[in-house]
């Protein structure tokens, strides 16, 4: 299986991924540290990717740390020509594993560096300055702009090759624009959370990528999962899931691929990144880009927020 045509996405002059690609955030192992439960695996599903027809891999070097970077060298490189990999800075991880903010000017060229060493490139394709704006991560102390405008230096020289945005406020995309151009945005967003809703307008107004991470409700559409432990108001109801159940049966699909390409169609500028450490889970995901939902069967979806 190859992606459809129409699911591709030009996001700068020189720069055109598939709208359905692939995140690296599941590969190294249990909260997202230390290596991954099955080595072979994880090359497999990497090279199973490629073989689909992804052409975006979404990665950061606090991904592991370092091991989602490692494992994506070992896979593919060579890299195909037509392979974008994304990469975030602005964030580190502690001793306990968290995630902290590490957007200080040298810091932030370290970990370009890093990233370029650890995926064994000259250039980095994409870049994404992770800040706390979406509420996921407590914000740097670093005035945004003095973060942004380091990524824009290193971008100048020559060592990345676009520039993006994850976790922002429409605010920080405005101000970030003024500074130099900004081609995706990643932010929170899927078919029950739209809190992104308000970045994602301004991005399809202005033509620049919206990503959307968690793209799959963070692991919340699996059958039989239990979700009395999720966080209060995170979980979806019993009714949202038999309205998206119902449409995923009329499709004789899932709910993953009907919530892809429910993203899918619900932007023309969404692009989709969800993650597995599995092969099976990475096909299943693949075939909803072939997915087309009926108009009311998209506006039923769209009431589900």
């Amino acid at each position: 299986m190859t992606v459809p045509v129409d699911n591709v996405l030009r996001i700068a002059d020189d720069v055109t991924v598939g709208r359905l690609g692939y995140g690296a955030m599941q590969l190294p192992g249990p909260g997202v540290w230390g290596p991954p439960r099955d080595h072979a695996t994880a090359l497999a599903v990497l090279r199973r990717a490629m073989e689909l027809g992804v052409t975006h891999i979404d990665t950061s070097d606090f991904y592991g740390p370092r091991v989602a970077n490692d494992l994506i060298r070992e896979a593919l490189y060579p890299y195909p020509d037509e392979l974008v990999i994304a990469t975030k800075v602005g964030v580190v991880r502690d001793e306990w594993h968290g995630f902290d903010a590490a957007a200080e000017p040298e810091r932030l060229r370290q970990q370009v560096e890093e990233n370029l060493v650890r995926l064994n490139r000259e250039r980095l394709d994409l870049v994404y300055l992770r800040v706390g704006g979406d509420g996921l991560l407590f914000p740097s102390e670093v005035p945004f702009a003095e973060s942004f405008g380091a990524l824009v230096d290193l971008y100048h020289r020559g060592l990345i090759r676009t520039l993006g945005l994850s976790g922002v406020t429409t605010g920080q995309l405005a101000e970030a624009r003024a500074i130099a151009p900004v081609v995706a945005v990643q932010n929170r967003f899927h078919l029950f959370d739209r809190s992104g809703a308000d970045v994602l307008s301004a991005c399809q107004a202005a033509g620049i990528a919206f990503v959307a991470y968690f793209p799959l409700a963070a692991g919340m559409l699996r059958p039989g999962l239990d979700l009395s432990q999720a966080p209060p108001g995170m979980a979806p109801s019993t009714e949202q899931f038999a309205t998206l159940d119902e449409i995923a049966s009329r499709y004789t699909a899932t709910r993953a691929q009907v919530a892809l390409a429910w993203l899918l169609g619900h932007s023309p500028v969404t692009l989709a990144i969800p993650g597995t450490s599995s092969v099976a889970h990475l096909e299943e995901n693949m075939a909803a880009a072939g997915l087309r939902l009926a108009d009311e069967d998209l506006a039923a979806l769209d009431k589900l927020a």
